[in-house]
């Protein structure tokens, strides 16, 4: 199922989240355990996850919880481990079970990864393709330097709601922006490009121009 996912650690109200980038279906895939940690109390979010799985298998929920993923994610004691993943659309119908004042804006936080993926694939008419093969080098730099931006005033902040959070995902992203301006007035043409950077690199391939880099 899974080809060859990039892990990534993504900070929410200063709760750390381990997640994987599934490259074939083009998926974010988030730690069950992580996310229940983030959003309840509990001193033990595996027995809490492992309680809930069992709750939803009687409730019938049985095709969420088979939709869960287990995949081996570094622990807190340095090892590789195997932990339970949810993409996206499967962690939100999972938060429906799991009551949380923090619930509505770690929906919010979900949806605007998700989003960024679906527009960016819109906006270079993508369909299967991956996304990633078709940005250019300045583009996966400025899509990095918003998140890590976001991530680490994320972390200064500690924001409590979504508004708050909403305000350093645009600050986040501002930074980024700051910077793509910066290159496009120095180089005098657009970083953000429609353009299908795998094609490109391909044809200038054949016409003996090399990678483009």
């Amino acid at each position: 199922m899974i080809n060859k996912p990039q892990r990534v650690l993504a900070v929410f109200e200063g709760k750390k989240i381990r997640r994987f980038w599934d490259t074939t279906h083009e998926k974010w895939f988030f730690s069950v355990v992580d996310v229940v940690a983030a959003l309840t109390a509990s001193v033990d979010p595996a027995a809490y996850w492992r309680k809930l799985k069992e709750r939803l298998k009687k409730e019938g929920a049985n095709e969420t919880v088979t939709k869960c993923h287990g995949l081996k994610m570094l622990a807190s004691d340095g090892k590789m481990r195997l932990t339970d993943t949810a993409d996206t659309e499967t962690m939100l119908r999972l938060m429906q079970s799991i009551p949380s004042p923090n619930a509505e804006p770690f929906k919010q936080w979900l949806a605007w990864a998700g989003m960024n993926t679906r527009d960016y694939k819109s906006f270079k008419s993508l369909k299967k393709e991956n996304l990633r093969d078709n940005m250019s080098n300045l583009e996966l730099v400025l899509n990095m330097l918003a998140e890590t931006a976001t991530t680490e005033i994320s972390q200064k902040r500690q924001p409590k709601d979504f508004q708050e959070n909403q305000k350093v995902a645009r600050e986040g992203g501002g930074i980024a922006g700051s910077a793509r301006r910066q290159i496009e007035a120095k180089t005098g043409k657009r970083v953000v490009s429609s353009k299908n950077h795998l094609v490109t690199r391909r044809t200038n391939v054949l016409k003996g121009g090399g990678n483009d880099g």
